[in-house]
């Protein structure tokens, strides 16, 4: 989806959440469970553009009926060079309805899983929540 590799790439991530149906299914490429809903799913987004850095789409990959998209991506965490993919689907009201993303190798999947998971604690003890 060109508007919401575009919202990334530029850092926009109030464009890229506008983007996201209210019940967005997000799947973690290091929990097993997924989450769903625009709320946790923004954090989660918002969160990980500050543990991602040198972040860059390489390739764009789209069906031909123009709801599935595969945007391959390099990251690095920490010393971690990262690989992957954002698998998106649009539904009928043009809204991304699911979000899984996938990463390798797994030196950079336990990284990427420790830099997450302390910053999403800091965050729900801020919030007096749970976290994500």
């Amino acid at each position: 989806m060109q508007a919401f590799r575009k919202a990334v790439e530029a850092g926009d991530l109030d464009a890229a959440v506008a983007l996201l149906a209210e019940d967005v299914v997000f799947t973690s490429p290091v929990v097993f469970k997924p989450y769903t809903g625009k709320p946790v799913t923004e954090v989660i987004l918002r969160t990980v553009a500050e543990v991602f850095e040198d972040f860059r789409y390489v390739r764009g990959i789209d069906d031909a009926g123009g709801r599935d998209h595969a945007l391959v991506f390099t990251a690095r965490v920490g010393d971690r060079e990262i690989e992957g993919c954002d698998f998106v689907h649009v539904g009928d009201d043009g809204l991304i309805d699911e979000l899984t993303v996938m990463v390798r190798p797994l030196s950079g999947a336990q990284a990427l899983a420790a830099a997450m998971g302390a910053r999403l604690e800091r965050i729900a003890r801020e919030e007096g929540g749970r976290p994500a």
